[in-house]
């Protein structure tokens, strides 16, 4: 986990000296710039957009010289026990402590006696690796100011598993906007959507987007189709040809990270297969809402 004081930055960037001077390496070693979901809306100074328009201009002046020794970040730029608003500082994680059935406890560690050293009013972000995406994420810490050796924060992490037939993903909607719109909800969302065919889902471009955020992920189950390779690349990895069977509720219920609350949609049918498979996973009916 990397930690920044009063402000985000964007992804760290690879090391230049291992690497020759052709196109594709530049292109490797060049910022990529944030999604939405990457900002944590707190008004940070410098922004996670500002340290990317920074790090692309130096991108820029050392390809224009041909010079990637111009990409290597000082030493003494940043160090543990004084944090710097312009770069992340990895530290480690020293406990967890479960305190409530989605709230959770995180202990940092800190060298040797140092502190944040923060003062009133500022926060941290946190940046770490969510279902492959850079997440960040704005927090006060609780532990005191003073605290000599650690810090601590309370994340909150709450879980949905949506199961949508056809139009029942339509009642889905507005709860994941609800989420997405909302910087403070961490609630995580996988989100099943079941479609005869490819052509057959609809709301395509919004999916995308959804699927962009941290806490969003997308799966497709197209009972019509035989193959994956008919469909476009970035559709391939997230979608499965058939039905929604007892054996898949099985591996994607195991995926979450606890478990979770179902919401259901659909045909009569669709509704009675995904309770038996849900019991057959362990989500009991008390944990699960059918529209």
């Amino acid at each position: 986990m990397e930690v920044v004081r009063g402000g985000a930055v964007g992804a760290m960037l690879v090391s230049p000296e291992t690497m020759s001077g052709n196109e594709d390496d530049w292109l490797a070693l060049k910022p990529q710039e944030p999604s939405p979901s990457q900002c944590c809306g707190s008004g940070c100074k410098p922004c996670i957009y500002d340290v990317y328009e920074k790090e692309l201009a130096q991108w820029e002046r050392a390809k224009a010289k041909q010079d990637k020794s111009l990409l290597v970040k000082k030493k003494g730029q940043s160090n543990n026990s004084e944090l710097n608003p312009d770069t992340f500082t990895a530290f480690n994680i020293s406990s967890v402590e479960q305190l409530t059935e989605d709230t959770y406890q995180y202990k940092f560690e800190l060298p040797g006696n140092s502190s944040l050293r923060l003062s009133l009013g500022q926060h941290i972000v946190l940046r770490g690796m969510v279902n492959g995406l850079e997440v960040q994420r704005a927090y006060t810490p609780i532990s005191p100011g003073n605290a000599e050796g650690y810090f601590e924060v309370l994340m909150k992490h709450g879980e949905l598993l949506m199961l949508a037939s056809g139009t029942g993903l339509t009642p889905m909607l507005p709860i994941l906007h609800s989420i997405t719109d909302d910087e403070e909800d961490e609630t995580f969302v996988t989100l099943v959507a079941c479609f005869r065919t490819f052509d057959k889902i609809y709301l395509k471009p919004l999916l995308q987007d959804l699927a962009r955020y941290w806490n969003i992920r997308i799966f497709y189950v197209l009972s019509q189709e035989t193959s994956l390779e008919k469909l476009p690349w970035s559709y391939q990895q997230n979608t499965y040809t058939g039905r929604l069977s007892e054996d898949l509720m099985k591996t994607i219920v195991n995926s979450c990270r606890r478990k979770p609350f179902v919401l259901i949609c659909g045909s009569s049918a669709f509704i009675e297969d995904m309770g038996r498979y849900l019991k057959a996973a362990g989500i009991e009916e008390n944990s699960c809402f059918v529209f």
